[in-house]
């Protein structure tokens, strides 16, 4: 398996809309800082967990990746190809390889489409197969993803269905142009506690069917222990450890992941273990700290960690963290 995905240096910067009277007192812009210089890579086959809690900047990471926002600086390859260089129609047909799962399936379809209209749509979009062949196909996808007998659900609006039922009609529809690149933003966030293992047993089914590559993007270590093969823990635009599961979870080593792993839950009440929990607030990203992001909430924080940033660095084979304690 060959490389797929290569991050470098990437960064995003939004700007920060003022008042007519800030913008009278001073004429120096502010940016939200949301992905801030990170380096990743994947290989084909492999399905990355991008953990953190909100506002860490996993969702517009992934977005990045699929050149759904422009980068404010850095490089997204994707199969040799530099996303940044792809305009108008070369991106469009690009597409095709790479496609999102959203967060909220309400959200991401229209109230007036048919559920089937609106998985066709991307195949009359991208002008692949005669109508009759789109139609086929979207009733295939439909039973395959679980909606059966397709009948039932190919005229439906999507108020008609559940939210399980609605986010199959998703991942569908993210699957219709046989991508080989699927960023999952959150895909069970919105969904009912009873059927959330029902859609990650689904998505695991298809990656092997389909042969696709996952950036998984969640804020819930037990369910990235689940699903990924390695795991990137992020904190305010950074990437601070990575590495392959079986390492992060069993010898973590910065103590924001340390922190995350503290807070699962754990189903035998005769076992106690030690809840970290970072004091204060995730800063502002507009002005994030010097140095250490993490700093000001790490109960290990020393001197340097507020003057100098640290950069991701090997501490065992294939496991990486960005921290002063082992710099």
């Amino acid at each position: 398996m060959g490389s797929m995905l290569a991050v470098m240096n990437l960064k995003k910067y939004f700007p920060v809309e003022k008042s007519f009277l800030d913008k009278l007192l001073t004429s120096q812009k502010s940016f939200v800082h949301a992905v801030d210089d990170i380096t990743f890579s994947m290989n084909r086959g492999d399905i990355l967990g991008l953990v953190g809690e909100s506002g860490s900047g996993k969702s517009t990471t992934g977005r990045l990746c699929l050149k759904l926002i422009e980068p404010t600086s850095g490089k997204i390859v994707f199969n040799g190809f530099d996303l940044a260089r792809l305009r108008g129609e070369e991106l469009r047909r690009f597409r095709r390889n790479m496609q999102l799962i959203f967060q909220d399936p309400t959200a991401s379809l229209c109230p007036r489409i048919r559920v089937g209209d609106a998985i066709k749509h991307a195949l009359s979009f991208q002008g692949m197969g005669a109508p009759s062949e789109q139609t086929e196909k979207t009733r295939a996808l439909l039973e395959r993803v679980g909606l059966k007998p397709w009948s039932n659900f190919y005229d439906r609006f999507p108020h008609q269905l559940s939210g399980g039922q609605r986010q199959r009609v998703v991942i569908a529809r993210a699957l219709v142009l046989n991508p080989k690149f699927v960023v999952a933003d959150e895909p069970i966030a919105m969904v009912d506690v009873s059927v959330r293992a029902q859609i990650l047993e689904l998505m695991l089914e298809l990656k092997k069917e389909f042969d696709l590559t996952y950036l998984f993007i969640t804020h819930d270590l037990a369910m990235a222990n689940y699903m990924c093969h390695s795991i990137a823990i992020m904190y305010l635009g950074k990437i601070v450890e990575t590495g392959p599961k079986e390492k992060v979870f069993g010898s973590p080593l910065h103590p924001y992941t340390l922190a995350l792993l503290s807070s699962i839950p754990v189903p035998d009440p005769k076992v106690k273990l030690e809840r970290i929990i970072p004091k204060g607030e995730i800063p502002s990203p507009i002005n994030p700290p010097n140095g250490c992001r993490f700093h000001p909430r790490c109960p290990h924080v020393k001197a340097i960690c507020s003057q100098d940033e640290p950069q991701l660095k090997e501490i065992e084979k294939g496991h990486y963290a960005a921290c002063h304690l082992f710099i």
